[in-house]
């Protein structure tokens, strides 16, 4: 059997507003804040993670906190991310209840195979919500505002706008080893979208890639997505991947340790971000479960900056 990705990891973004931001995907989307720290590379900017109930790998969305502009957007990004819920009945609860907030979106339709809901946060982060159909496990959380039939139950598909799908096809499925399961028109007019999935395949494990000639490169800012990660079981199978890009010369940055995960970067052919990180050991290695995000988590690496760190830090409420 051929190495495998086995779904969506995780999702980083960008805010420019940390705590309208803690507020929004905590009490508006019901994510729980599974871990509040810093960039490993930036220690001034806080990495908030926002997940299900248990943290589960999958489940994250996460932001980079920089005092920056809005993006502009464009080709060459990824442009919207998916969330999985459980039913279409889900999608109606959430449509009326982001109405309920001054949130516009949508309406409910059949995108990419899924039914689906757009919107977008207050900084104009692209969402979608698509309806699963309540296939595999959900952990809700027992303290989130939204009930748990309606709670969102982890990342779906992420959509990436190139201008040319060529070489970028090619690394996908030649390199990562997704397959090519379909296509569809872009809800917005702009060109053809393709899909890829990997691993069991489904709404959790596929990207789907819109060809978009017409659109000009985007520049990254408040709104935007920074990269995409990708699920590997463990670190022999991260190992086995750093391998697989050095024997097909596709440049890298080599393993990084990130103490909940390690992961392995790299750009593909249009120059979006891509990550491949293991599932564990998880947001468990450093705080019990019961109390994740309660407070400022820093990997050991930093512990001994913690005073200064946090000093640098703005509060979040």
């Amino acid at each position: 059997m051929s190495l495998q990705l086995t779904g969506i990891h995780h999702l980083t973004a960008i805010t420019a507003n940390a705590p309208g931001n803690l507020h929004f995907y905590t009490k508006v989307l019901g994510l729980r804040l599974v871990k509040k720290t810093v960039n490993q590379d930036d220690t001034s900017a806080y990495h908030l993670f926002y997940a299900d109930g248990e943290a589960t790998p999958g489940t994250d969305l996460t932001f980079f906190d920089w005092p920056v502009g809005r993006e502009r957007r464009g080709t060459h990004s990824i442009a919207r991310t998916s969330l999985r819920v459980g039913s279409r009945e889900s999608l109606a609860w959430w449509k009326q209840n982001l109405a309920s907030e001054g949130i516009a979106t949508g309406e409910i339709a059949d995108i990419g195979g899924y039914p689906s809901l757009d919107f977008e946060d207050p900084e104009g982060q692209r969402l979608r919500l698509v309806s699963d159909g309540g296939e595999g496990g959900s952990h809700p959380w027992v303290q989130s505002p939204v009930p748990a039939e309606h709670q969102i139950r982890g990342l779906g598909p992420i959509v990436i706008s190139v201008p040319d799908i060529t070489n970028t096809e090619a690394v996908l499925t030649e390199v990562m080893n997704l397959r090519k399961a379909r296509g569809y028109a872009s809800p917005d007019g702009e060109g053809q979208v393709h899909v890829f999935e990997m691993g069991a395949g489904g709404p959790a494990a596929e990207l789907h890639v819109a060809v978009q000639p017409g659109l000009a490169p985007a520049s990254q800012g408040a709104g935007a997505v920074h990269h995409v990660a990708f699920r590997a079981p463990d670190q022999e199978t991260l190992h086995q991947w750093t391998a697989r890009l050095a024997e097909f010369r596709l440049p890298s940055s080599g393993e990084v340790e990130r103490y909940y995960f390690r992961s392995l970067y790299f750009r593909e052919p249009n120059g979006i971000l891509f990550e491949i990180a293991t599932d564990g050991p998880g947001f468990t290695a450093d705080e019990p479960l019961e109390t994740l995000g309660e407070s400022l988590a820093l990997p050991p690496f930093l512990e001994a900056k913690r005073a200064s760190i946090e000093a640098g830090l703005k509060p979040l409420k």
